[in-house]
């Protein structure tokens, strides 16, 4: 499959998103990475973008909880190109009544090829990167040839 390039820019748009459990985890590596988030676009769900927006200072863009959508609001941006890195502390141990939500949302991080952070010791080595502060040209799989393909029947 032919691929495309498509430029993350200097000011990346990031995914804030943490289960119950994690979210004091989220938001604790958030204040510590407070300056390197602050010029980026940070978009959040529900209650993680509320507890972000009061302790970082800054505006974050807040969506619907997790289970009330919040998850499938990021999917859909992450698929139109409005956010291109992914930071998603999710709790292995604790079921989730909106798994599928989840498991949606972290396959289509991977077909868009947009980096994804699920733990605090993958975002530390992300955020940290030269490539953070960057433009990047990402590849993702040049989808045109299937969404433009002859379907059976329909002709």
């Amino acid at each position: 499959m032919a691929h495309k390039k498509i430029t993350m820019e200097h000011d990346k748009k990031i995914a804030l998103v943490a289960h119950d459990n994690k979210k004091r985890d989220l938001v604790e590596w958030a204040k510590y990475n407070r300056v390197l988030l602050a010029h980026h676009t940070i978009y959040a769900t529900g209650t993680t973008g509320e507890l972000l927006e009061q302790e970082l200072g800054f505006t974050i863009s807040k969506l619907q909880s997790g289970p009330l959508g919040g998850d499938q609001q990021i999917g859909a941006r992450i698929a139109s190109g409005e956010i291109d890195f992914l930071i998603f502390f999710w709790d292995p141990l604790e079921p989730q009544p909106h798994d599928p939500d989840v498991k949606a949302l972290l396959r289509l991080a991977v077909v868009w090829n947009i980096p994804i952070a699920c733990n605090r010791a993958s975002a530390d080595f992300m955020i940290s990167s030269p490539l953070m502060d960057d433009d990047y040209d990402r590849l993702v799989p040049d989808y045109d040839v299937y969404l433009t393909r002859r379907i059976p029947g329909n002709e």
